[in-house]
């Protein structure tokens, strides 16, 4: 399964959608219906599934699907 892949299904499981449905423009409070919380667990599973460790100043500035996947192949790379 690629990173993406395994990332829309990690958002499919705080939303209402199928992780096919899910677009990188989509913003997680606006679009997907996150709620603060849920944004928090989300981060923190990321983190465990993909071997991360997100800092506070990079995910204040994640507002789409997108930015968020490209911060996690970021953090990969590192």
């Amino acid at each position: 399964m690629t990173r993406e892949t395994v990332f829309k299904k990690i958002v499919a499981q705080y939303c209402n959608l199928e992780p096919w449905e899910i677009k990188d423009e989509m913003r997680f409070a606006e679009d997907l219906g996150f709620s603060s919380l849920d944004f928090m667990s989300f981060l923190g599973e990321l983190e465990d599934t993909f071997d991360v460790e997100l800092d506070e100043a990079s995910v204040l500035k994640i507002f789409t699907i997108g930015e968020a996947l490209e911060l996690i192949s970021r953090m990969e790379a590192a």
